[in-house]
């Protein structure tokens, strides 16, 4: 196996991140591992109905009937 092939390999044997679908256009994200996880952070859902934490890859999607805050 060359090292393009190892390469993706793994990378299919990844799982994709976790998403969580919330009601809220503002979330906050903390790792959700305790002392494992990393700096808060809040992030707002813009219009495409998603947003990623820029740490975890952790995906807030906006639930179906979900009202979007007034910016």
């Amino acid at each position: 196996m060359t090292a393009a092939e190892l390469v993706n390999a793994e990378a299919k044997s990844i799982d994709p991140p976790e998403v969580i679908e919330v009601s809220e256009t503002e979330v906050s994200c903390d790792g959700g591992a305790g002392a494992l996880g990393h700096p808060r952070v809040y992030l707002k859902i813009a219009e495409r109905g998603w947003v990623e934490c820029p740490y975890c890859d952790r995906r807030f999607v906006l639930g179906t009937g979900a009202e979007r805050a007034a910016d």
